[in-house]
């Protein structure tokens, strides 16, 4: 087995699209299901099943990634170890992150730690906090940030940042007047829009919930969705209600594609994890060190996004 077969390997189970996969190693597809197939043979296993023009891990497949993944992380490791003694010149840093701080918050600053150490690669993968977290635990992360909440003994958590939640409309929904709301009008005044189980966004509104004496299970869910876009783009054709982060909401609810419901839920915290086993990188470090430099910078633009209603 080369590196290469076991680079290829993971870049097509991570995806289950050959043409995707092919695209991240800088390989042609057909290249790349030789490999495949070569690794198939030697070892005489079966890790894909064919269906159609679609590709999916067979059971074996799925043991052998997490093997995989933690080799490759192994090597990844090893080249860490070596960029740092040349002083952070040369160097990949992989960073897992869930999608309200993907998006809205950490951009600016991989923009400046890529101008800082632009011999540093970074690569960002996005999914939710179960996700991220899962991602340090495996050793497929070195720094992960998130917006919900993380309790896994073997993962340090510091908070870097705060993060508005609210409830948003469209604007011919009976919330959009601005009337105040009590906890129990969330049961009985509207259906809700969500996101995925897992996500930091729903974890924070239901626990939101549970303090407020409400049992999540009671509200109407109509539907959940994968990312703050589709759930705020649902929203937008009425009848339904979301919660969901002041930075993904502010610039539609500023142009008047939403309102704001008048009800509290107070904020929550964007958190950088650390594994508390495995040795950190010069580069994660200095990663670090930045994200808790921008702090309240984004706290204080996604403050003026937050009006009184009409």
């Amino acid at each position: 087995m080369t590196f290469e077969q076991l680079l290829i390997f993971v870049a097509v189970a991570e995806r289950e699209h050959l043409t995707q996969a092919a695209a991240a190693v800088g390989r042609t597809p057909s290249a790349v299901s030789a490999s495949i197939k070569a690794l198939e043979s030697y070892y005489g296993v079966e890790l894909f099943h064919r269906v159609g023009r679609r590709i999916e891990l067979t059971r074996v497949g799925r043991v052998f990634l997490g093997e995989a993944q933690a080799t490759l992380a192994r090597v990844r490791s090893a080249e860490t170890m070596l960029s740092e003694l040349g002083g952070l010149r040369r160097g990949t840093l992989n960073v897992h992150a869930s999608q309200t701080v993907a998006s809205y918050w950490l951009p600016p600053v991989l923009m400046r730690f890529h101008k800082l150490y632009p011999g540093i690669s970074l690569k960002l993968t996005v999914g939710n906090t179960r996700m991220v977290a899962d991602a340090m635990l495996e050793g497929v992360a070195e720094v992960g940030l998130v917006e919900g909440r993380v309790d896994e003994p073997a993962l340090s958590v510091r908070r870097v940042d705060r993060d508005v939640m609210a409830i948003v409309v469209a604007p011919d929904h009976v919330w959009a007047s601005g009337a105040a709301l009590q906890p129990a009008d969330l049961v009985t005044g509207a259906a809700w829009i969500m996101r995925e189980e897992g996500s930091g966004t729903r974890t924070a509104f239901e626990s939101t919930l549970v303090e407020m004496g409400i049992d999540p299970a009671a509200l109407d869910l109509v539907m959940d969705f994968p990312s703050n876009e589709a759930v705020l783009s649902a929203v937008r054709e009425g009848g339904c209600a979301a919660a969901v982060s002041m930075a993904a909401a502010g610039p539609l609810v500023e142009r008047g594609l939403l309102k704001l419901a008048n009800i509290d839920l107070g904020a929550r915290d964007f958190s950088l994890l650390r594994h508390r086993e495995r040795r950190q990188s010069g580069a994660a470090t200095a990663l670090e060190e930045l994200c808790v430099e921008a702090g309240n910078v984004f706290q204080s633009s996604i403050d003026t996004h937050i009006f009184p209603q009409p």
